[in-house]
């Protein structure tokens, strides 16, 4: 029977030897926490005494949630140790009370290494062995039901037992088996309160220090802030002092002494119906032109200083006079 991809890949990691095992690694809660120089790698193969195992339907993201309730049922107590794996839309799972393994904690059991998608696993014909200290156990899938069965007890009790059975058998070999980790989910739930309280620890470190940085950079950001203050203060100062010489020059001009005499001379033709019609100021030199009636000209020219017009001729029979003051 020709064999498929699958099983050459199996046959060609079990003739390469341990050098192909997969080893558990730390995860991410295990670098927050800080512990991932204590995360032992190596575990040690042992078989529980109690031991069972299970299917349950496959819901993504309930995985352990899942595991755990049908397990904790099985074993009686909520503190349990649990691994399961994925395949065909169903989750298989083996499972034992942590207390069983209090004198091997850093442990695994060989036979979860033959749940279906992991390493040892061929087919759900074949019955998958493993034996330690005169302690046997069977993995094997109901013919007819096609549930996973479970058998534990001493070797001499389960091996002929086992292999009375009509089926191929496969002694799992953990010295070449990719390793299954137990999962602890109260473990798990510690290990992140741990690695929350670490981040707290940290966020809070690096917010000090964010507030420490801000307050040194704002208070040399207030000294340099002063000096520009200063040097804004005197320009604002030398600012004020042009204007107030400004304001100065411009009293001192002489448009009030213009704006007096523009009245006088308004005052002096309306005396005689004249008008005003033009007075400039050039440069310091004053200009102006009036219309005065004929029989007040001589009068209005002695008394404003002003100089007949003669290239002029208005249509209403005025005089036009300019004077220089």
């Amino acid at each position: 029977m020709a064999l498929g991809q699958q099983d050459k890949k199996k046959i060609q990691k079990r003739d390469a030897g341990a050098s192909g095992i997969s080893r558990p690694s730390p995860g991410i809660s295990d670098y927050l926490a800080g512990e991932s120089d204590d995360f032992v790698r190596d575990l040690k193969p042992y078989l529980p005494q109690e031991l069972v195992g299970g299917v349950v339907p496959h819901i993504p993201g309930t995985e352990d949630e899942a595991v755990w309730n049908a397990a904790s049922q099985a074993c009686g107590t909520e503190k349990i140790h649990y691994c399961f794996s994925i395949d065909d839309e169903r989750i298989w799972y083996l499972a034992c009370p942590s207390a069983i393994l209090a004198s091997n904690p850093d442990s695994w059991c060989p036979l979860a290494a033959a749940l279906p998608g992991n390493s040892e696993y061929w087919d759900r014909e074949t019955v998958y062995l493993y034996e330690q200290e005169g302690v046997a156990s069977a993995l094997r899938w109901d013919p007819e039901t096609g549930r996973m069965q479970v058998f534990l007890g001493a070797s001499r009790t389960i091996l002929p037992r086992v292999q009375s059975m009509d089926a191929n058998f496969v002694t799992i070999n953990p010295e070449v088996s990719d390793i299954v980790p137990w999962r602890n989910r109260m473990l798990k739930t510690e290990k992140l309160a741990r690695a929350t309280a670490k981040m707290l620890v940290v966020s809070g470190i690096i917010v000090a220090v964010s507030a420490a940085v801000i307050l040194a950079f704002s208070w040399i950001s207030i000294n340099l802030l002063q000096r520009n203050l200063d040097t804004v203060k005197e320009q604002t100062q030398q600012a004020s002092i042009q204007l107030m010489r400004d304001a100065n020059s411009a009293m001192k001009s002489d448009t009030i002494k213009h704006m007096v005499r523009i009245q006088e001379l308004l005052d002096s033709l309306a005396r005689i119906d004249g008008t005003l019609v033009r007075y400039e100021v050039n440069q310091g030199r004053i200009e102006w032109e009036a219309l005065v009636p004929r029989a007040f000209a001589v009068e209005a020219m002695s008394k404003l200083s002003a100089q007949p017009d003669s290239e002029q001729k208005e249509k209403d029979g005025r005089l036009r006079i300019k004077g220089t003051r």
